[in-house]
């Protein structure tokens, strides 16, 4: 009988162990990921979402086309990001070593933020903007605009129609995970339009709408 005790309690132990290790893991980056969705406007939520689905979490991570770290931004992205920036250091670094700063989760996941929050300008008046936004983060905007043409009579897709409308299959299976996370983590039925912001968006934002981020250059960790 006690014996029996011992193996539950080791049991317990392990389980308890495994889903905290699992607890700590996917939500150690929650305040790097809110601090850089909200400069950029998202929802921390969906930027997390997206993380999920992209990497796990794993920062080190290296795709099959060069796409680097978190949000596996690829380096073209980051060269783009950092001529924006208009801070040559920046330009010199992503130039040459770009690994160096997409391998750093904030640098990262600032990029990606930046990256999304232009097609949150692009969808944000359109239903279910998300899906837009998650397919062209993943397909490119130009595969989006293509899917989103506008339905009979020119009304505007919903997001089922516009999902339907991806042609390539890692893209919409991509999307529509995406999507039941975030919309699992908001409480919002599958059937139910997401919105981009948080529910309190409208109590910090009088008009609903927060202002346009200004750029943050931030200081990158460098691998050794």
């Amino acid at each position: 009988m006690k014996r029996l005790i011992v193996v539950s309690l080791v049991i317990l132990t392990a389980v308890f162990a495994a889903y905290s290790l699992n607890r700590y893991w996917i939500h150690r980056y929650d305040g790097l990921i809110a601090r850089q969705a909200n400069i950029y406007r998202l929802d921390p939520d969906l930027v997390w979402s997206i993380i999920y689905e992209e990497t796990y979490f794993s920062p080190w991570k290296i795709g099959k086309d060069g796409e680097i770290g978190l949000m596996q931004v690829t380096p073209g992205v980051g060269r783009d990001w950092a001529a924006e920036t208009g801070m040559r250091e920046l330009e010199r670094q992503m130039a040459s070593e770009p690994s160096g700063l997409l391998r750093d989760p904030e640098r990262n996941v600032q990029i990606g933020c930046w990256y999304l929050e232009k097609f949150y300008e692009q969808y944000r008046d359109t239903p279910d903007a998300e899906a837009r936004m998650i397919a062209a983060y993943n397909a490119g905007p130009s595969r989006a605009a293509e899917w989103n043409r506008p339905g009979k009579g020119g009304r505007d897709l919903s997001g089922e129609e516009f999902i339907q409308r991806i042609n390539i299959p890692s893209t919409r299976a991509y999307v529509t995970s995406i999507l039941e996370r975030y919309r699992k983590l908001k409480g919002i039925r599958p059937q139910t339009s997401a919105t981009v912001f948080s529910r309190d968006s409208n109590d910090r934002f009088p008009d609903g709408l927060p202002p346009r981020p200004v750029l943050v250059a931030i200081q990158a960790s460098r691998d050794d």
